[in-house]
This record gives structure tokens, sequence and C-alpha cells, in this order.
């Protein structure tokens, strides 16, 4: 049985790789987008500033995009690692979903990312315009295959679990792809990473304007991120609900922690704006309410209810029960694939297969025959992950969503009607922004991750059993090691950025004074 302690470090490394790879995720998907259509609107004006604005920010999404493809690749690395059972598992479909996503988006994305930059003076404008939007292809196709997997792990449809071989098989690739979550996840994340970029253009080209440097590209650059910042948060604001709906069906343990609910409540249930969760005491120590609001929200209606704690861990009760003589008939069956009364016994009580392994971990010597009713209460409680972190998360991030809205509705009003570059308080404010968006993307994906705890495959496979079996030295020399080089890939990202932004674009052509004052000189 692996070593808990081995269990956390595992999750604590593949935490920090994923916080530190998803700083630059979005404003990879962002800025190839946007870059694209100042691009387009080059080619159709002939305006040599849009050239120039496209090759500057193309710049910084090329540095960006270097650190986040370091970054990825050695966290992809790590489900073989450290997450071998998990690898074994689910290999079959979750490892085809990365195989579609190297071979369709993150190929073409490397492949083409050169001609963007190196290819301005070798191709015609058409040309190139193509390749820059077959980039941007590219990186949005690379998150559309890794977020569906990562649905899979949160709803895992399109695979059936197979008993003798003890693996996740692929049986349904379409139901897989089209899976709610997926669809819903990769619109909602997609959104944010467009809402990140807009931020981060809308706060460089501020830095420019108050020091009235580049001023053609910055105002320019500024009215197009704005308008592109309002329709994106419009949007994530928008898929946000929508995501929550799909989530809320799918795992209401992780939706009953994102509102601290912990007992339950008769419809209109009240929405907690804010309060104090207390996972011992499973009550909340002090809440501020607003009545009627959580039905409203979640279920679109006045009278809808949604499952709290305390009915969510009574429901696993009875599937820990129902669980435990589906894992009974797997062992049976790894040693006598032939035995009828096992497979039949197996196959009344797949559904809850999850729950069976997941009170395993109570049980001496892995011997279910030996669990109490204290055991499966124990294993039910373990079913609601950490509320205090998902609840206040959740609202972290929304509420810089309705600021970032704010924000560009502001901003979109002031470039419109060119008051902008004089406005030095919201050009200030404009520079304070761009961290905003990233902490938001942070705050969803610990919402995600740590809300579907204590399953890395949600009902199927819990994460105590998927681990491989390092020794503690081992994790923890490798959580230092991760947690170094990745701070250096952050600041070696933060450098290069600071550098380029302080240069700025290519000068400016030479105006006519100039080349006259040149002229006279030579």
């Amino acid at each position: 049985m692996v070593n808990e302690t081995v269990v956390d470090l595992s999750r604590l490394q593949f935490a920090a790789t994923a916080l530190y790879h998803f700083l630059f995720v979005p404003l990879t998907l962002g800025l190839s987008i946007l870059i694209a259509v100042m691009e387009t609107v080059y080619v159709t004006t002939g305006r040599e500033v849009y050239r120039r604005m496209t090759q500057f920010w193309a710049k910084l999404f090329m540095i960006n995009f270097a650190l986040g493809v370091a970054t990825g690749l050695t966290m992809e690395f790590q489900f073989g690692t450290n997450w071998s059972f998990y690898s074994s598992f689910v290999g079959d479909a979750f490892g085809t979903l990365l195989a579609v996503e190297g071979l369709m988006a993150f190929f073409m994305e490397s492949t083409f990312i050169g001609l963007m930059v190196l290819g301005w003076d070798r191709m015609s404008k058409g040309k190139h315009l193509v390749v820059t939007y077959l980039v941007a292809l590219g990186s949005n196709l690379s998150a559309l295959w890794i977020l569906v997997a990562n649905s899979f792990m949160q709803s895992p449809l399109g695979a059936e679990f197979n008993p003798i071989t003890m693996r996740m098989e692929l049986s349904n690739f379409s139901a897989m792809f089209f899976n709610p979550d997926a669809q819903a996840k990769f619109v909602h994340t997609v959104l944010a990473g467009y809402v990140t970029a807009a931020v981060f253009v809308c706060g460089v080209s501020a830095f420019y304007m108050l020091r009235n440097r580049h001023m053609d590209i910055a105002r320019r650059s500024f009215r197009i991120a704005a308008l592109f910042g309002v329709l994106g948060t419009a949007g994530v604001l928008t898929l946000g609900d929508a995501l929550g709906l799909i989530g809320g069906h799918a795992q209401p343990t992780k939706l009953a922690a994102m509102e601290a609910l912990w007992k339950e409540e008769k419809a209109p249930m009240p929405f907690n704006a804010i309060a104090f969760p207390s996972q011992e005491e499973q009550r909340n120590l002090g809440e501020i309410q607003i009545p009627a609001l959580l039905s409203i929200l979640v279920t679109h209606s006045l009278d809808g209810t949604v499952p709290a704690i305390d009915q969510l861990e009574e429901q696993a009760k009875v599937r820990i029960r129902n669980g435990m003589p589906a894992v009974e008939a797997m062992k049976t069956l790894s040693a006598n694939p032939l035995d009828t009364a096992a497979l039949a016994q197996f196959e009344a009580h797949k559904a809850d297969i999850g729950y069976g392994l997941l009170v395993q971990r109570y049980a001496p010597d892995g011997d279910l025959s030996l669990i109490t009713e204290e055991d499966i209460a124990k294993a039910a409680n373990d079913t609601i992950p950490e509320v205090w972190v998902i609840f206040w998360s959740f609202r972290i991030m929304v509420a810089l969503g309705l600021l970032m809205l704010a924000y560009f509705v502001g901003a979109l009003v002031l470039t419109l009607s060119n008051k902008v570059q004089n406005n030095r308080w919201f050009l200030r404010c404009s520079v304070w922004m761009i961290p905003v968006p990233f902490i938001a993307c942070e705050m969803g994906w610990i919402v995600a991750e740590v809300g579907r705890q204590p399953w890395t495959v949600y009902e199927m496979l819990p994460t105590w059993l998927s681990a491989s079996t390092h020794s503690v030295t081992y994790m923890i020399v490798s959580l230092a090691g991760f947690l170094l080089f990745y701070t250096i890939f952050a600041l070696i990202e933060m450098y290069l950025m600071i550098r380029s932004i302080r240069k700025g674009p290519d000068d400016e052509p030479t105006t006519p004074a100039t080349q006259t004052t040149a002229a006279t000189a030579s």
C-alpha cells in the first residue's frame, strides 16, 4: 500500500507544476488570437503600424510560449513517474487524448510558430496571415484536447472498466470528446485566456501611454484589447454559469463545497456570500447570506434544491457498501478470469467500484471483510473535499471576473471617446490590473482540481491508490527540484518580458523632419 505521505507529496508536486504551467497557458491562448486579429487588420488596410504591432506582441508571445512548453512537458511526464497506477488504470483512454493533442495540435503550433516569427520577408502577406491563424488554431486545439482529458478525470464518459485487466478501456470516443463538462470547460478556459491577454495588452499599452512612448501602437493595441476583453469577460461569466450547472450535476460534492452547504436546506435556498467553513465541525463558524439566491443561480428556479454535505455523505455510505462486493469480485477475477459467479457479482455492483476502492484504504491488509461502520463513515467523510479552500477560491475567482468586466467597460468607453491617453489614473490602474486575470485563472483551477478530491478519476479511482511507490526522501528531493527550476523559469519569464516591454516595439518610421536633419548632418 502506498505511503500516505508519498501521496500527499505527489499531489503537492503536481499541483505546483500545474499552477506554474498555468501561469503561461492563458496568455498563450489569448495572445495568439489577438496577434491574428492585429495582422488581419494589417493585411486588409496595408498600414505599417499594424505590422509593427503584430511583430511586437508576437515577440512577447514567443517568450511566453517557450516557457509554457518547458513547464508543460515535465507536467505530462509526472503521470508516468509519480502516478504510475493512475497511468496504468486510465492509459488506454487518457493516453489516447494526450497522443491526439500532441499529433494534432502541439506539432502544428510548434511547426508554424517559427514561420510566423521568421517568415515576414519570406512569404506574402496572405500566406503569413494563414500561418499566424494556424498558430492560434494549434494553441486552442491543444487546450481543447487537454481539457477533454481533464474532463475525463472529472466525469469519466466514453470508457469502461475491465475488472480482469484493472484498466479503463476506451469504448466510445465520441462520448468522451462531447462530454458536456469538456465542452463547457474548454470554452470557459479559452475565454479566460482571451481575457488574460486583453488585460495584459491593455496594461502594457497603458505603460507606454503613461510615458508618452510608442503612442500609435499603444492606443491601437489598447482599443483592440478593450473590445476583446469586454466580449471575453462576458463570455467567461456566462460559460461559468453553464459550467456550474453541469458540474453541479456531475460532481455534487464539489458544488456543496463551493457553497459551504453543510446541512439540508429547503427551497428557496440562500446563498452564502461570505462564510467561514469548519471542516472538523462541519458547519460555518459565521456567514452572510442572500435569501433564495442559491436556488436561482444553480437551478434557475425558486423551488430548486442542491444536495448538502450531510445528504451526500449518507449517499456515499450506501455506495461504499454496494461497492465492496465489486472489489471482492475483482480480486477473484484477477486470479480466475473465468469465474462466472464473480463476474456476475462484479456486474451487479460495478457502478460503485470506486467507492469500494475508497474504503479499502481503511481495511487491515486490504481485507474488506474487516471493514466496520466506523471505517465506512470515515470513507464517506473523505468524499467531501476541503470546503474552505474551494469556497474562497471560487469567490475570489468570481469577484475578480466582475472586477475585470467593470474595468473593460470603462476601458472601452474611454478608448472609443479618445480620452484614455489623458486619464492617467485609469492608465495606472491598467498596469496594476495585469496580475488579476492570472490570479483568477489559478483560483479556477484550484476549484476544479481540489474539488475533485478524493478522486483522480471521479467515483472510479481514489487518489490514495493512484500514486507511485516512491520513498518519502525521493519525493522531497523531487519536489524541491521542481519548485527550484520552476521558480527560475518564472523569473526568466518576468525578466525577458520586462526587458522586451521596456525596449518596446521597433522604432517608429523616420519622419520627414528627421530625414531632413539627417541629410543636413551628413
